[in-house]
């Protein structure tokens, strides 16, 4: 009985946002947009704690929220990671030993709502925010992001290209926002009418439309170098996203696996970012 009202829970809220919609659109918006950027899971897990408390920690005061970060410390140049959508920082842990071997100077941190950062909701746009935040104190050469994290990594950079850059690095990174709305109103059964007050939200709320905001556009004018990172048969992030994001990214390189998944934590995956990251010395 549970397991069936999970099913049907999803259809029952949007049934509720669409009949509001009829009368008061702005509200029904404001309420599935809540929805969508609300975080259910992606706290720490005990297995990530001592991995996590390895570090030097601190806590940020960013856009009213408390965000964790993390350093292992290096005499190398300065790398910051940016995990996705219900993940934190301990997910880089394979990656972030072998960047302590290379003698990176490593950050992360737990985006808002995650790990033990604190919020409820997250977006592309908090999400960088925060981000930029941490590029003004820390001024690294490198940018590693993975899923949501690489999306926000090229977002960021199109609004202000950080001078300190050299490199960024996308892992299963999706590209167009309109492929994942239309996911979130297929799960929610969202009418047109509701997703016109959504896309007319989305445009007041951050100055794009949701087939503008487009990382495949953003990339256009990026001038840092890149190494994109996917897996031919992702299931989360269409492949096709980094394939349209390196054709219009003059200076990237393109990493195409099958049958790694979209987490790619692969020691070959973890291996090419190390040496695509120490070409740069």
């Amino acid at each position: 009985m549970q397991q069936q009202f999970k099913k049907i829970l999803p259809k029952l809220i949007g049934y509720t946002y669409n009949a509001t919609a009829m009368v008061h659109p702005r509200l029904a918006a404001y309420w599935a947009f809540l929805t969508f950027c609300r975080i259910r899971k992606g706290g720490v897990r005990p297995e990530q704690v001592d991995f996590l408390k390895s570090a030097k920690s601190v806590s940020r005061k960013i856009e009213n929220l408390d965000i964790q970060e993390y350093q292992w410390q290096g005499s190398g140049d300065t790398v910051i990671l940016v995990h996705g959508w219900e993940s934190n920082a301990a997910r880089w842990r394979n990656l972030i030993t072998m960047l302590i071997e290379a003698d990176f100077n490593v950050i992360a941190f737990d985006a808002p709502g995650h790990g033990w950062s604190s919020g409820k909701f997250l977006n592309v746009v908090l999400y960088g925010e925060c981000l930029e935040a941490l590029l003004q104190i820390h001024n690294p050469h490198h940018l590693v992001g993975h899923s949501v994290g690489g999306m926000t990594i090229l977002f960021n950079e199109f609004k202000r290209p950080n001078p300190s850059l050299k490199q960024i690095v996308t892992t299963g990174a999706p590209s167009e926002f309109y492929e994942i709305m239309e996911e979130y109103q297929a799960v929610l059964g969202l009418n047109d009418r509701m997703m016109r007050a959504f896309d007319r939200l989305v445009l007041d709320k951050f100055g794009y439309t949701i087939r503008e905001f487009s990382t495949t556009k953003f990339a256009a004018s990026n001038k840092k170098k890149g190494l994109l990172i996917h897996d031919k048969r992702d299931r989360v992030a269409p492949y096709h996203g980094s394939v349209n994001v390196h054709k219009a990214w003059k200076d990237s390189r393109l990493i195409s696996t099958e049958g790694y998944g979209h987490s790619l934590h692969q020691k070959d995956v973890n291996l090419a970012i190390v040496d695509f990251l120490k070409g740069s010395n």
